[in-house]
This record gives C-alpha cells, sequence and structure tokens, in this order.
C-alpha cells in the first residue's frame, strides 16, 4: 500500500457519514448484495492484495477494475477506502479537491438521497482531505479521474432521462 492510500485511509479511519453508526439506520444497506448479486466497493489502486484471500470477502475481477464484495460486516480498520468515504467521493477540481455524493450511491443510501448537508461536515471535510493526498500520487490521480468521469457520465444521463420524462 502506498503512501498516499495509507494516509488517505487513515484519513477516514474515526470519521463516519454521521455523529452515529448510519447502517443501523438503512440497516446497513451498503454492507450486503442484493438477492443474486454480487455488489460491493471498487479498490483503489494497491488495495487488492489486502482484500484477495482474506476470509470472507472476495475480489472479482470486472472491467472497471477489482471489486472487493465484503461479508457484510467488518471492522472499521479493515474497510477499503471507498467504504470509508461512502456515500461520498473526492474529485478533482481546478481550485482543489472536493467532496460530493457519490451518484452511484442513491440507489442504496438514504443519505445520498438527501445530499451532502445531511453528513456530518467532519466527514465531509475529511473525504475531501483524503482526495487531496490521492491526487498527489499519480496512480490515484489517474483512478479519481476515472471515478469522476464516470460520475460526470451518469450525470449527463440522468439530465437526458429527465428531459424525456419531463
Amino acid at each position: 500500500m502506498n503512501d498516499a492510500l495509507f494516509a488517505a485511509r487513515e484519513k477516514l479511519k474515526t470519521v463516519t457519514p454521521l455523529k452515529r453508526d448510519c447502517g443501523k439506520i438503512c440497516g446497513a444497506r451498503c454492507c450486503r448484495s442484493l438477492d443474486g448479486e454480487e455488489t460491493g466497493m471498487l479498490l483503489f489502486p494497491g488495495e487488492e492484495e489486502e482484500y484477495r484471500g482474506r476470509p470472507g470477502w472476495k475480489v472479482l475481477d470486472t472491467e472497471r477494475g477489482p471489486l472487493a464484495v465484503c461479508p457484510g460486516t467488518c471492522e472499521r480498520d479493515g474497510r477499503p477506502l471507498a467504504c470509508r468515504m461512502f456515500p461520498l467521493l473526492p474529485v478533482i477540481r481546478e481550485a482543489g479537491t472536493a467532496a460530493e455524493t457519490d451518484l452511484r450511491a442513491g440507489t442504496v443510501c438514504p443519505l445520498a438521497r438527501q445530499g451532502i448537508r445531511a453528513m456530518d461536515p467532519a466527514f465531509v471535510e475529511a473525504v475531501k482531505e483524503a482526495g487531496a493526498l490521492l491526487a498527489a500520487d499519480p496512480a490515484q490521480r489517474a483512478f479519481l479521474e476515472r471515478l469522476a468521469a464516470e460520475q460526470e457520465e451518469l450525470r449527463q444521463m440522468k439530465r437526458e432521462w429527465r428531459g424525456k420524462h419531463v
């Protein structure tokens, strides 16, 4: 695990979207696959080795990269970076790194549907700071840029769908 990834994971070690366990509110929907599906979190560059072969975890090789499928419960210290950030995503802007709601999270997370203002400001700031740490590393920056491009594609699809169904 490289220094930027380690530092970003540490930044998000103790903060959560709410000041309490948000999983108790929604039944930990983000920690379980849907019936008949194996869903999970994309692993950041350098995380794959930590999860491949870990008891209860599965790493799927997908066209988007390695995807960690969790056993449904885990210690916060053992979570992949994407889990620690969920339902936010750090994005690189000209003025610096920002945190925004991950558009993929809306189908799973009630907080994502409420928006970033519903989340603990300390968590939002930690995601932003973790993003800045990642952006300083070329491999992590490329991964963040790819995620941002996917976000923009989803945003555009949403606009087009709304235009046809208004």
